[in-house]
């Protein structure tokens, strides 16, 4: 459930006196009220993003009004106030200054040594990491974002990935079936289109390009190169290593499938990208460095033509703007297909052709943890929680179940920690997968 509208103090008008700064947005939560209820919270980025509509159109030069990236019969958004001097002595905020801020803040900096966090623009449909303060000294203060805040499911956004152990990850949170590999070299918007397509692996012949939601559905925040020295990405996906325009080994940005416009929706010369490392920008005093953050969303030429950029090799451009963004023409491709087909089972048949019990996500867990199994036929099920001395501690199912996969949670928030067993049963079937509580 959400807010409707970023209008914090009522007055009819969106503008900067609604804004609040990272720290403001965060414990102003506690003290919200909307409709009666009092566990409002500010959204991950994952759940911010879900809002996200991609018939929008980011304002071309001059514009003062776009089609923003949500719906509007439902949500009501706000521009830049172009009449604030929130930005001290650089003036005005901008038409696209419409960023709402989320709860994840980027596990390493940008520009150099700014905390960021990150946010997602519904003016210019961009997710990128925001420094929370603002990057030029003289204007002393903390930067200040729109907010929506959200409340409900808060396990919204976990993976719960299985290695299929044939070249592909499923995540059962979301029904998709990924390639464990990307492509292995960047390519051109068209002709990751055409890889994807044309591709067969596994069995299957429908893989294609994922869109952007797909594709952020992977992504990793806790995760960055700075960081971990690896990808925005579970370990269980391999990613190609690169060498970025900073000459520093990094990871790649990976095509969508979405067109992204500007200045109008039948503008559609660009393609919105993820990017898995760093978010790389050349600016002014730092050169080549990361000024968006690893996970962000952005958009380059599919392309046709490149005025206004310069060529640095590699197929890696610069723009000119107060970043100095990267343009990444040729990105690399991670192919997705549905695991959910049409049917009285809703799911993969390649999958639901035997009786199976999946490891726990997330295993180690505190204290909640999600345990799926699939039956390929109606069965009566037990499935049993053990101590390590084999005492049964709790029976989460007992019963006739229809053919296809369920979805249990177990809470062990009453048991101590240490290794517990579940144990399924299910006509002839008997397995067990042991499970590592953490407190």
């Amino acid at each position: 459930m959400w807010q409707q509208t970023e209008d914090r103090n009522a007055d009819g008008a969106i503008n900067f006196y609604d804004k609040l700064t990272y720290a403001e947005a965060v414990t102003s939560a506690s003290t919200c009220n909307t409709g009666g209820y009092n566990d409002w919270r500010l959204p991950t980025i994952k759940e911010l993003y879900s809002l996200g509509m991609f018939f929008g159109a980011e304002p071309g030069p001059g514009q003062l009004t776009c089609t923003k990236y949500i719906d509007t019969n439902y949500f009501s958004v706000g521009y830049g106030d172009v009449n604030s001097l929130s930005h001290g002595s650089l003036g005005t905020e901008r038409i696209i200054d419409g960023q709402i801020v989320s709860s994840t803040l980027y596990v390493t900096t940008t520009f150099g040594a700014l905390e960021a966090v990150f946010g997602f623009n519904f003016i210019d449909g961009r997710i990128k990491g925001y420094p929370t303060t603002y990057i030029v000294p003289e204007c002393g203060t903390a930067k200040h974002f729109y907010v929506l805040y959200v409340r409900g499911n808060s396990a919204y956004g976990t993976n719960q990935f299985v290695n299929n152990g044939n070249g592909t990850i499923t995540d059962n949170a979301t029904g998709l079936m990924w390639m464990q590999n990307d492509n292995g070299t960047g390519v051109l918007w068209k002709d990751a289109l055409n890889y994807a397509e044309n591709l067969t692996y596994a069995g299957y012949s429908d893989w294609r390009l994922p869109d952007t939601k797909e594709l952020q559905s992977i992504v990793d925040y806790s995760r960055s190169p700075s960081t971990t020295s690896s990808a925005a990405i579970n370990p269980m996906f391999n990613c190609t290593q690169i060498t970025n325009e900073g000459g520093a080994a990094d990871y790649p940005w990976y095509w969508s499938n979405t067109t992204f416009s500007s200045g109008s929706q039948t503008d559609g010369t660009s393609a919105a990208y993820f990017c898995f490392g760093r978010a790389m920008g050349y600016f002014s005093g730092l050169g080549w460095t990361d000024i968006h953050g690893a996970g962000s969303q952005r958009s380059d030429p599919k392309p046709r033509s490149f005025t206004g950029y310069t060529y640095n090799g590699n197929g890696y451009y610069n723009a000119n703007s107060p970043q100095g963004d990267a343009v990444r023409i040729y990105n690399y491709v991670r192919p997705v297909r549905s695991a959910v087909v049409t049917g009285i089972n809703n799911q993969d048949s390649n999958i639901l052709d035997s009786y199976t019990l999946f490891q726990n996500y997330p295993n180690p867990f505190n204290p909640a943890t999600s345990i799926q199994y699939n039956i390929p036929q109606s069965s009566f099920v037990n499935l049993i929680i053990y101590d390590l001395l084999g005492n049964e501690i709790e029976k989460l199912v007992s019963e006739n179940k229809s053919a296809g996969s369920h979805r249990i949670d177990w809470n062990a928030s009453n048991f101590p920690s240490g290794v517990y067993f579940c144990r399924i049963q299910a006509g002839d079937f008997v397995n067990n997968i042991k499970m590592i509580l953490m407190k």
